[in-house]
Formats: C-alpha cells, sequence, structure tokens
C-alpha cells in the first residue's frame, strides 16, 4: 500500500449524482450503478456502500471476484454480473446469489444443473445484439436460446439489455437509436413467442440523459454516477434540450505528498533520458508517486496543485516518482499536500483535463489509479 498518495472520495457528491438520477427515471424503475472497475477507481466496497445508501437499489459488477468482495463485506442488494463468469465458478456466483448475463449453452446446461442441485432458481438476463458486437446475441440465436433456457426449471430469464456502441460519442444519435429498435425488435420477437421479460434494460449513463425512451424497467448509469460525463458530447447534446444543468459533481481527488525540494542551476537535464533541460535556477518538488501508481507516463504539459498554484511535471515520468517546478511556489515544503487530480483552491486538474494529457478519455483517468493507494471517504 503506498501510503505517501491517497485518493479522497466525497460522499457528497455521490448522493448528489445518485438523487439527480432518481429524480431523472422517477419512482418505480430500477437504479444499478456500475461498480467495477474499484468503482471506476473510487474503491469498490465503500462507494457501493455510499451508492445504496444514496438510494440505489442493485448494483453491477463485471466479475465474480468483484460480487465476492461485496458479500463478503455485507451488501445484501441485488448484484448483476456484467462479465462472463467461467464455467466453474458459477456454483459459486449462484451461492453469492448474483444475476448474470447468458449467451451461450455451455453456460446455460452447467447452470441448471448446479440451480437444481442447490435448490436455487438462477436468475438470467439475455443479452441481444444490436450493433456494438461485443457479447451478445442476434434475433434468431436470441429467441434459440431463450427457448433452451425454459427447459430448465430452475433457470429463470429475469431480462434482457444490450449496450449502445457510441451513443456517447456523437452528437448524432441515429445509430444509437437503431439500435434501441433493435432492442424493441428482439423484446417484441421473444413475447411474441411466449418468452415475459420482467426488466428490460439498455441505458447507460448517456442514455440515461439523454433519452427516456431508453429507461425501460432498469438503468445502468456508470461513469456520471460518479460525477463525471460521458462526452463532452453527451455534455453538449444534454446542454441543447435542457436550459438547466443536471449538477453532477466529481466525487474524486488524488493526492500526494512533497518528499523533496531541491534547487538546481540552470542548463541541468532532469529525468530519465535526460528530456528537460533547466532554462533558470529552478526549485524542483520531488512527488513520491508514478505510472504504478496510474500517473501514466504518457502525460503531456500536465502540472499538479501546490498551495492551489500549478507546478509543471519536469522530465519523464517514472516508475513511483515525479518532479515538478515549484520556483513560483516559495512557500512549497516537505510534506505539504499535493493536488494530482480534482481541485485545490480556483484551480481544478478535472479527469477530463488529466485525459487529455494523456491522450485517453476521463474513465481510464480514474480508473487506472492503483487500487492499492488509500482511498478516503470525506
Amino acid at each position: 500500500m503506498n501510503e505517501l498518495t491517497w485518493v479522497e472520495v466525497s460522499k457528497g457528491a455521490i448522493r448528489n449524482n445518485i438523487r439527480c438520477f432518481r429524480e431523472i427515471i422517477g419512482k418505480g424503475k430500477i437504479l444499478c450503478p456500475c461498480v467495477k472497475a474499484n468503482a471506476y477507481g473510487h474503491g469498490l466496497v465503500e462507494t457501493a456502500e455510499v451508492f445504496l445508501d444514496s438510494g440505489a437499489d442493485w448494483l453491477a459488477v463485471n466479475a465474480i471476484y468483484e460480487a465476492r468482495s461485496l458479500r463478503k463485506n455485507g451488501v445484501d442488494a441485488p448484484i448483476y454480473v456484467l462479465g462472463y463468469v467461467p464455467l466453474d465458478s458459477l456454483e459459486e456466483a449462484l451461492r453469492l446469489d448474483c444475476r448474470l448475463v447468458v449467451y451461450n449453452k455451455e453456460t446455460v446446461e452447467k447452470l441448471g444443473v448446479i440451480a437444481e442441485k442447490l435448490g436455487k432458481i438462477a436468475k438470467v438476463h439475455l443479452k441481444a445484439e444490436t450493433g456494438n458486437n461485443r457479447q451478445g446475441l442476434a434475433e434468431e440465436n436470441l429467441l434459440e436460446l431463450a427457448k433452451f433456457i425454459k427447459t430448465f426449471k430452475n433457470i429463470e430469464i429475469e431480462g434482457l439489455s444490450t449496450h449502445f456502441a457510441n451513443i456517447e460519442d456523437m452528437t448524432d444519435h441515429s445509430y444509437a437509436e437503431v439500435q434501441l429498435a433493435k432492442f424493441v425488435s428482439a423484446i417484441n420477437l421473444l413475447e411474441e413467442n411466449g418468452i415475459n421479460i420482467p426488466i428490460k434494460h439498455c441505458a447507460n449513463s448517456a442514455a440515461i440523459l439523454l433519452f427516456p425512451e431508453t429507461h425501460f424497467q432498469m438503468v445502468r448509469p456508470g461513469i456520471a454516477a460518479y460525477g463525471m460525463w460521458p462526452s463532452n458530447e453527451t455534455y453538449l447534446s444534454y446542454a441543447r434540450k435542457h436550459e438547466n444543468g443536471v449538477g453532477l459533481i466529481p466525487a474524486l481527488t488524488w493526492k500526494t505528498k512533497i518528499a523533496q525540494i531541491k534547487k538546481i542551476p540552470q542548463g541541468e537535464f532532469v529525468g530519465y533520458g535526460c528530456t528537460y533541460k533547466t532554462t533558470h535556477d529552478t526549485t524542483l518538488a520531488i512527488l513520491p508517486v508514478g505510472y504504478y501508481d496510474g500517473y501514466d507516463r504518457g502525460l503531456k504539459d500536465a502540472y499538479v496543485l501546490i498551495h492551489g498554484k500549478r507546478a509543471y511535471v519536469r522530465g519523464r515520468i517514472c516508475m513511483n516518482i515525479i518532479m515538478v517546478d515549484v520556483t513560483d511556489i516559495p512557500e512549497a515544503k516537505i510534506e505539504d499536500d499535493v493536488t494530482l487530480l480534482g481541485k485545490d483552491g480556483d484551480e481544478n486538474i478535472s479527469a477530463e483535463l488529466f485525459a487529455k494529457w494523456a491522450g485517453t478519455i476521463n474513465y481510464e483517468a480514474t480508473t487506472r489509479i492503483n487500487d492499492r493507494i488509500p482511498r478516503i471517504y470525506v
């Protein structure tokens, strides 16, 4: 555990974001925030508990180890496993009372045997392929698998889902509309063949915000539940339709401390590869955080915040250390707090800005923060 850097997570921000989604979807619909990938970097168990205390109904994880951790820590809410569960983990999944996505006969056959042995009903969700071409089945295969499942007395088809391919990447949502039409077609096909689907769901963060017709019986907010917009395109699309913003509040702040302050003269190189050379007498602050911790080695033009002021990264980012220029922050001293991501005074390093420096997306900015780093809930 790296105790020299830490993440602060605002419970108030999470409560605010869940409240926003509840207001958007109204009563009677299942609110199922995603806590996969260590709750997008915010800390799996504690964030899940805050979600549930704030009004969430279910939780969505990607893998069985996440469900195991939640149950071990006393979470008793319904857990929906989004990812593949290996055949040899199906018994554990049922013992943990998880809802599973199914899209092959091998899983169904083994589930049927295990459920009968345990005297349990396995609740499964089918995945309709509508154009993302990841998990899921085209209509004819979907109907075939649904009929196969119906031959097992200990398996219940509880839900049907799909996932949008580019609803958050575009301001033109014509492809998402095609996907939604395919999803409705899949619903109709199953119901015409006597297969009732109690819980239909396809809405991620962008769909929840932009298209009420995607809400059905359940929604699965991801990044927006943590106060971040799925993309600038989603924000622009929302702003065109709504005079007032939805009021999302980012929940995460990432910090470290100054480990050393040193003065070096003009003309000195800094860091591996001698890629940076000082142009003036310089004061450097050495920070005990690096790419092992999730501070991406590819960051360009990055800075941190010290006493509410910008301190630019100098030289290459190391595995466990970065060097920043504090020449213009004379008050900086050993063990002062340093903000890597988040607000300090009037300055703010948003996940979006951090992602821009790294040439990636805000999702990756927070999820790649090493899970060995302590999360503190404030």
